[in-house]
C-alpha cells in the first residue's frame, strides 16, 4: 500500500471545529468544496530536501512530518491529520521562498536518501535520477503554490498520509 501526503486548505474556523471534535474529520475528509492537494509519495523526499533529515527537522520546513495540532487520536490513513493554522501557514510560505527548485536540485542526494529510507525506495535507480528529482521537484512547485494560495486566502492547513 503506498503512503499518499495530502493538503486541504481549510478556514481557520473550520480548522478550530475539527480540533474541537476530532472525530468529524473522518466525514470533513470526504467533503467537497475545499481546494485539495496530493502530492503522491513525494512528501518523504520533499520533506528531505527541504530539511536534510529523515524525521527531523525544525519547524516549520518539517510540517510535511511533524508540527502543526494533531486532530486528536483519529486515524486517517497513517496516524492524524495535523492543523496548521492560516499565520502557521504564513510562516511557512516566508520559509518557503528561498526554496527553488535550483536549491532543492542541489540538495538533492540518492546515496543519502536510500541510507536514511526515504520513501519510497526508488533513489538509488541511476537510471532514474533524472526522472525521480523531476517528480520531486514537480510537486515541490504545486505544494509551495497550494500554501501561498492558502495564505493569501486567510486559510489554514491540514496535513495528512493516506
Amino acid at each position: 500500500m503506498s503512503m499518499i501526503g495530502n493538503f486541504r486548505r481549510v478556514p481557520d474556523a473550520r480548522l478550530l471545529a475539527l480540533l474541537e471534535d476530532p472525530e468529524s474529520v473522518v466525514d470533513f475528509l470526504d467533503e467537497q468544496g475545499f481546494s485539495d492537494l496530493d502530492v503522491d509519495k513525494a512528501w518523504h523526499g520533499l520533506h528531505y530536501l527541504f530539511t536534510g533529515t529523515a524525521w527531523e527537522g525544525s519547524a516549520p520546513l518539517n510540517f510535511l512530518v511533524a508540527g502543526g495540532r494533531p486532530v486528536g487520536d483519529v486515524d486517517v490513513g497513517y496516524g492524524p491529520a495535523r492543523a496548521f493554522l492560516n499565520a502557521e501557514v504564513r510562516e511557512l510560505v516566508g520559509a518557503l521562498a528561498p526554496l527553488t527548485p535550483e536549491v532543492l536540485a542541489e540538495r538533492f542526494n540518492p546515496a543519502a536518501m536510500t541510507h536514511l529510507e526515504i520513501y519510497p525506495d526508488v533513489w538509488s535507480r541511476d537510471a532514474e535520477r533524472d526522472e525521480n528529482l523531476k517528480y520531486l521537484l514537480g510537486y515541490f512547485v504545486d505544494l509551495k503554490e497550494f500554501i501561498e494560495g492558502g495564505a493569501k486566502s486567510g486559510e489554514g492547513l491540514l496535513v495528512f498520509l493516506t
